[in-house]
């Protein structure tokens, strides 16, 4: 066990990542705000973010002060909204629960809102030096591999006994050291296809390689088909502007601004008429777009229309008119870009109203 740990140390020490954006820091904000940033997302789509949030929002007090939308605009592209939002209101409670200190032990870092027992445990070891272990999807296919734990990762009986593990071979020194080591190897070289099992460590001790199991662990996820779901997007334009609807905090896309969206059975000029007090006139559509999240498919089919002269809005959902270019500097969901991009190609925006 002892040497596991202390191999991989080693292995960082020679061949890991040193010289990323939110390394050679104890700063918990920057190692916090990288950490949320890389969960279901590579490092090569992260870096660009987190340099432009840091420049938008420094520290912590910059951003508790923040409107949630700049916040979300800042995020925009990113995915998995929650997170920017979770950022947002932890910030806030360090401010008026913490006096503006991030909390330095494990449990005052899990009670944040979105940071959860692994994401705590690397800000810890690498804020602060806490002796954690951590368990993200690229630690569990390691453990998993080197050990031959068989199970799928996710349900409970297997992750209880990875955790179990990972706290068993954490080392008394080096705890930063060795966390970083977890996550490069796992990300460089125990990868999920075709693992470089050459360049490994720890390869010695590895029972998978030893008996031919490697494209067998970690157990894969139950194979289920996912479910298919179409939604009609209104894309309502007058004078070069387009108008977005805010979402509420729940759900996909939570916060951020969008497309009005309707139900299939309804008709879109009825609908546009009795919820925004608007008389439209179509004025073309936009081939199907399709969007995969982690449990589902979303298809997307926009209508155009043009907003006819002298129509007033009244409404009581929160709405606003954004030219192309604001709507893309807003927090809007990535299909809802792609289809703005679209509309402004096709120039058919423009068309007084």
């Amino acid at each position: 066990m002892a040497d596991f740990a202390q191999q991989l140390i080693d292995w960082q020490t020679t061949h890991g990542r040193h010289t990323l954006p939110w390394q050679n820091t104890r700063d918990p904000y920057r190692i916090w705000l990288s950490e949320i940033m890389l969960q279901q997302t590579q490092v090569g789509t992260v870096i660009a973010y987190y340099q432009a949030f840091l420049d938008r929002f420094p520290d912590i007090a910059s951003l508790a002060k923040a409107h949630q939308d700049d916040v979300l605009a800042m995020w925009s592209g990113l995915g998995y909204y929650s997170r920017a939002r979770n950022l947002h209101a932890a910030a806030q409670r360090v401010m008026t629960h913490h006096r503006g200190r991030f909390p330095e032990t494990l449990d005052g870092i899990v009670a944040l809102p979105g940071i959860g027992r692994s994401t705590a445990a690397a800000i810890a070891a690498f804020a602060f030096g806490t002796r954690a272990a951590i368990l993200d999807g690229n630690v569990k296919r390691v453990l998993a591999r080197h050990f031959a734990i068989s199970g799928y990762p996710g349900e409970k009986k297997t992750e209880t006994a990875l955790w179990r593990l990972a706290e068993s071979l954490l080392p008394a020194q080096q705890i930063d050291t060795y966390t970083q080591a977890l996550m490069d190897f796992g990300a460089g070289v125990c990868t999920r296809s075709k693992p470089d099992c050459h360049q490994c460590p720890v390869q010695a001790g590895c029972v998978a390689h030893a008996t031919g199991q490697i494209h067998l662990l970690p157990t894969p996820r139950p194979k289920k088909a996912l479910p298919q779901k179409t939604v009609r997007m209104l894309i309502l334009h007058c004078n070069g502007k387009v108008m977005l609807q805010k979402r509420t905090n729940k759900g996909i896309w939570g916060g951020l601004w969008s497309l009005p969206e309707i139900a299939s059975q309804l008709d879109s000029k009825q609908h546009c008429l009795h919820t925004f007090g608007l008389a439209v006139t179509p004025a073309g559509s936009l081939p199907l777009l399709r969007h995969s999240f982690t449990h589902f498919h979303l298809h997307i089919a926009p209508e155009i229309f043009s907003v006819a002269a002298g129509s007033e809005l009244t409404t009581a959902v929160q709405i606003d008119w954004f030219t192309p270019t604001a709507a893309l500097a807003a927090g809007i969901p990535t299909p809802v870009r792609k289809l703005l991009q679209q509309l402004t190609a096709s120039d058919v925006h423009r068309t007084p109203c």
